[in-house]
């Protein structure tokens, strides 16, 4: 076989090598990458910074996959140098591999403007995950940042800093935004709504020095003002790579000369991605890389044939939750071409169509990108559209639903962040049986870069698939019609704090008993504490701490930590019950005392009289752990349950989660405190720990599923706090946990809590470290109320008199 070397192991060279092993197997391959990890797409680092993905979910190529296809990887060994005439390739670990075809695709680099101070500590740019983990670890809530750059990269990047709390600045030089994608109006527009969401943008500001001693601490702009700044990320453009293409003693001008069959000039070194020039073009985006690797694909392997004639740069994305289209060429100034526009600076629309000689030249969409596959196809297709100028901007319905999809080619692509064209999902819906869209992104992964063709691929389906199971996220409710997912990404990306402001912006304005509480949980998990809380957004049990009963009187739980109580407690609840009068006393299944029948006005003082915390049995929260007694008595324990329990409820006490959350710790697999069917359940066996979760012993039995075995308490009791966050975070309102490990599965839910890298399980104790920080006992309410009639008895409307 002959050998294949490819340097890069980025998108476009691994996108390559995929096509490449779709014809009959020829080469012995080995993949060169500079960087420590296996192939991943460079598009979601924005969500890997702004918390919405972790490391892992961004891979594109596991290890299993180079070992399948038997290819060498050699991961972290930076090519330096080509012998052209020897055909060797040289590292700098010292290593010289010999080849007969040479695959380039070393991709860019970020352009580093050439001010003083750039070496400073706290400058970064943001192109790798490297460069991605080490920003993370320094963007904090309240630190000022500030992003060089308003192309699309540092859009994305001040999008993931302003997610993750900081005060981002976006400085640019040019008078707008993405300059290279929208015209002034467009850039306008763009330029509003991302100071809507709380981000600075200053235009025409050239940077002439980095301040600070050793570290940073501003800007100084040519004008003579300064800005404060802890953190920089420069993001003012990229160069081709194009270095070891001129060792070589190829044609290099901006970028590796290729020609139509994707060949240097050199034979037997082919060249891909941004690092390639075709046709005095050098290409950014990633839609046209994947092009360009299926015709490499074919030349190199023999079935030269296909040619690459370029491809019209269309840019698709959402850049902090606002959809932009731009294709072509759209300035309209210059002689021969006119355009047709239309805006509604309320709804955040404009769209702008550039003609010339009848036929599309150039489109601009902000902010409704509904018709953007149409567009690309009459820029591709260069049909005449003088006929039908009127319908341009609002093409109308069509009574056939599938003619959208029928006008597509085959060859089309509709996921640009990973080259897959609508015969490429054809085929794996006729091959693969695929259903549904979750198949479909499991299969071709499609849909699973930014999400901007996840529309396209439903339509796809829903034409093609007759038996298309559509995927529908339910709204919160008609207030504010939005899934849960997305108003949780409402609320972090634009820093929406209080229940009002999403209603306002987003609702009716008024909201009702179903979306206020779901909202105000939102509000309180984003903020943690940060943000302004509406009392009247919460349930009656939430604002007065008790549990209301059918008579409109309260029930009383005081939380007995692991079930354990003293006489002294004991006692006090007497004295309490006697003193008012309470209707009954009763022992729960929780391993804790109920006083029912308890008056409204009496609430604060009976909680002073017991001096007893909350048990929060009237909230969405944590309720208890319950215990068994364990080695402390029990013959056959084999682990303390009892101070395990007490710990476990210590740590988590006064929390809010989705639903109800109810633990229980036992001391050997006898059970005797039920754990197994426990949102959360701590097993003790001889020598180690079952930590255990979505249980349920209600009107439906659940046992719990196994998250992991552990042989220390501490790591147990971490393994517990892992699955408490994230379910916190990850669950819908009003989800408990057994339904919550059902819709994710456990093998998803352990690999992002118990198996997820350390600086993933760290950020997320964390945010619960932080939440726990900022929680209080509810009935330290009884001194100072939240408001004068929070415990005045209010009565029913039919016992007052008229």
């Amino acid at each position: 076989m002959e050998k294949l070397i490819v340097i890069g192991n980025g998108m476009a060279g691994v996108a390559c090598v995929e096509q490449i092993l779709k014809h009959a197997p020829k080469f012995d391959i080995t993949i060169f990458g500079d960087e420590t990890h296996v192939n991943y797409n460079r598009i979601l680092l924005s969500s890997v910074l702004a918390g919405e993905k972790e490391m892992d979910d961004i891979t594109i190529n596991g290890l299993d996959w180079y070992q399948s296809n038997s290819i060498g990887l050699r991961l972290g060994v930076r090519i330096t140098g080509i012998d052209s005439a020897a055909k060797t390739v040289t590292g700098d670990d010292g290593s010289v591999t010999d080849y007969d075809k040479l695959l380039i695709a070393t991709g860019s680099t970020p352009f580093i403007p050439p001010v003083p101070g750039a070496g400073k500590e706290g400058v970064f740019c943001f192109r790798n995950l490297d460069e991605t983990k080490a920003l993370l670890e320094r963007a904090k809530p309240g630190i000022k940042a500030v992003v060089i750059g308003g192309g699309l990269l540092g859009l994305e990047a001040a999008r993931g800093l302003q997610v993750q709390g900081a005060d981002v600045t976006v400085v640019h030089l040019m008078d707008r935004l993405m300059e290279r994608q929208l015209d002034p109006v467009g850039g306008l527009y763009l330029k509003r709504m991302i100071e809507d969401m709380n981000v600075k943008v200053l235009l025409n500001k050239s940077t002439t020095e980095i301040l600070g001693n050793g570290h940073l601490e501003g800007l100084r702009f040519k004008d003579g003002e300064t800005i404060d700044a802890d953190l920089l990320v420069i993001a003012a453009g990229i160069r081709p790579n194009v270095e070891l293409g001129r060792k070589a003693g190829l044609n290099v001008q901006r970028g590796i000369v290729v020609n139509d069959f994707m060949e240097t000039s050199d034979p037997d070194i082919f060249a891909v991605g941004e690092c390639v020039e075709h046709n005095g073009v050098v290409y950014g985006l990633v839609a046209p890389l994947y092009e360009q690797g299926k015709v490499l694909a074919a030349t190199i392997t023999g079935n030269r044939g296909p040619v690459y004639k370029g491809s019209i740069s269309a840019a698709k994305l959402k850049i902090m939750g606002i959809d932009v289209y731009s294709a072509g060429f759209f300035d309209d100034t210059v002689a021969g071409v006119e355009s047709i526009r239309y805006e509604d600076p309320a709804m955040g629309v404009y769209k702008k169509l550039v003609l010339k000689d009848g036929c599309l030249a150039g489109v601009i969409l902000v902010g409704d990108v509904t018709d953007s596959h149409r567009y690309t196809e009459w820029l591709k297709s260069g049909a005449d559209l003088s006929k039908d100028r009127k319908n341009l901007l609002f093409p109308g319905s069509s009574p056939d639903k599938g003619l959208d999809i029928a006008e597509i080619s085959d060859a089309e692509t509709i996921c640009g962040c990973n080259g897959v064209t609508k015969g490429d999902i054809v085929s794996a819906v006729h091959a693969k049986g695929i259903q549904t869209l979750a198949q479909l992104k499991e299969c071709t992964r499609a849909s699973t870069g930014c999400g901007s063709c996840t529309s396209m691929c439903q339509s796809l389906l829903r034409a093609v698939v007759p038996e298309f199971e559509e995927e529908r996220k339910k709204v919160l409710c008609g207030c504010v019609p939005f899934s849960q997912e997305n108003l949780r990404e409402m609320v972090r990306s634009q820093q929406l704090k209080s229940v009002q402001e999403i209603l306002d912006i987003y609702g009716n304005g008024a909201g009702c008993e179903i979306c206020k509480p779901a909202l105000s949980y939102m509000v309180d998990m984003a903020w943690c504490g940060d943000h302004e809380e509406d009392r009247s957004a919460r349930f009656i049990n939430d604002r007065v701490h008790a549990n209301i009963q059918r008579d409109g009187t309260f029930s009383v739980i005081p939380r007995m930590r692991g079930g354990v109580t003293t006489p002294a407690e004991l006692r006090r609840i007497a004295d309490v019950a006697d003193k008012y009068n309470v209707p009954m006393v009763k022992v729960t299944g929780s391993q804790r005392i109920d006083l029912l029948g308890v008056k409204k006005e009496d609430l604060p003082k009976i909680w002073a009289d017991l001096g007893m915390p909350s048990g929060q049995a009237y909230t969405k929260g944590v309720r208890m752990v319950k215990t068994c007694v364990g080695t402390t008595f029990c013959r056959f324990g084999t682990q303390d349950s009892i101070t395990t329990g007490i710990e476990l409820e210590r740590r988590l006490e006064n929390l809010f989660t989705p639903h109800k959350t109810k633990m229980a710790v036992v001391g050997c697999p006898r059970n005797c405190a039920e754990s197994t069917v426990k949102d959360i359940g701590l097993v003790g066996q001889e020598g180690s720990w079952q930590v255990v979760v979505g249980g349920a012993a209600g009107k439906n039995v659940r046992k719990a599923d196994l998250l992991i075995t552990v042989e220390e308490t501490a790591d147990a009791l971490r393994a517990a706090e892992l699955f408490f966050q994230y379910y916190r975070e990850q669950a819908n309102y009003l989800e408990r946990t057994y339904d919550f490990v059902e819709r994710l599965g456990m093998e998803k839910i352990r690999k992002e809590t118990v198996y997820a890298p350390p600086p993933v399980q760290e950020a997320l104790l964390t945010r619960l470290a932080k939440a726990k920080a900022l929680s209080k006992d509810a009935w330290s309410e009884r001194d100072t109320p939240a408001n004068p009639t929070q415990f005045v008895q209010i009565q029913p409307l039919e016992t007052v008199a008229l």
